[in-house]
């Protein structure tokens, strides 16, 4: 195996699954890791995407998605939906979980190893406070995907950035010290990483600092940059919100090396997909905007790939 380049389809909503593959092709993407939140009104920006609705999923709809990856010449590298399991309105909480297994039993279905998601967090809470129902939550959850063959990647984004998700964010898994005891607690080889480079530079973290150690969880990697504006930073500091000082970017058109990124990559055991994730808003809103943006980022990164 080797690190193959793909993109996330959420940049793309307007667009079925059979135009997603078919872009992805066109643009020499290997794979694409499709969005599967349930149909309807989407609760933020980048949320709400549904290319692959996994409510009533059956062979039958599998077996079409998989013409439609042979056809195109484009594999499915994981399966998304990203809420927030721990929401402290027990409501969205539940149904959170509740559509989670039906993406875990689609992925099943369709014979593809990895679903990504965020453990989720009660933002008005501590960690300490959050870890017994943090335990609760996922230890049937991870042992449901073990029953169905699939591994689960947990992002590593604070979800920390609006009024909304203040002040403790809406996703524990953003650290190390996080992921230690999370992997301790459920020793599940099912359980792992979607690996973002971009939340570590953030934090003001390296961002390769943490892929030897956890090698064995890797199971997904996001290509995303972000510019960190210091100009911002000295006139509102580190605790502001951070849409304030900071902004998203694709690679290579911000704070990331991504050379001696994917070369540290390289270094450990990881050999899988690689995933675009676009949310720079500098090649424009409109859906040509977002795939130019798509295009240059695979541009600047492919050179990486051989």
């Amino acid at each position: 195996m080797k690190l193959e380049l793909g993109f996330v389809s959420a940049i793309v909503p307007e667009l079925n699954l059979d135009q997603v593959l078919a872009f992805a092709a066109a643009e020499k993407f290997a794979g694409v890791e499709v969005m599967c939140w349930p149909v309807g009104r989407a609760e933020r920006r980048f949320a709400g995407v549904t290319h692959l609705d996994a409510d009533g999923f059956g062979s039958v709809e599998a077996a079409r998605v998989k013409e439609l990856c042979s056809q195109h010449g484009v594999a499915l590298t994981a399966l998304g939906y990203y809420p927030n399991p721990l929401d402290p309105d027990p409501e969205i909480s539940k149904a959170a979980v509740v559509h989670l297994r039906k993406v875990i039993r689609a992925a099943s279905v369709l014979g593809l190893g990895n679903v990504n998601t965020f453990v989720g967090r009660d933002w008005t809470l501590g960690l300490e406070e959050n870890w017994p129902r943090f335990l609760k939550t996922w230890r049937p959850l991870v042992k449901f995907a073990e029953d169905h063959g699939i591994r689960i990647g947990i992002e590593n984004c604070p979800m920390r950035f609006t009024a909304d998700e203040w002040p403790g964010g809406k996703n524990l898994a953003t650290t190390p010290v996080v992921w230690r005891r999370m992997f301790h607690d459920i020793p599940s080889t099912h359980f792992g990483l979607n690996y973002d480079p971009s939340h570590f530079v953030l934090q003001h973290m390296d961002p390769a600092s943490p892929l030897r150690e956890f090698q064995d969880r890797l199971f997904h990697v996001h290509a995303k940059d972000v510019k960190i504006r210091r100009d911002r930073i000295n006139e509102v500091g580190v605790f502001a919100h951070p849409l304030e000082w900071h902004q998203p970017r694709i690679p290579g058109f911000g704070e990331m090396d991504w050379g001696r990124f994917l070369g540290a990559l390289l270094e450990t055991t990881y050999r899988g997909p690689v995933c675009i994730e676009v949310e720079d808003d500098t090649f424009g809103r409109d859906l040509e905007g977002r795939k130019r943006a798509l295009r240059v980022a695979g541009q600047v990164l492919r050179p990486y790939f051989g």
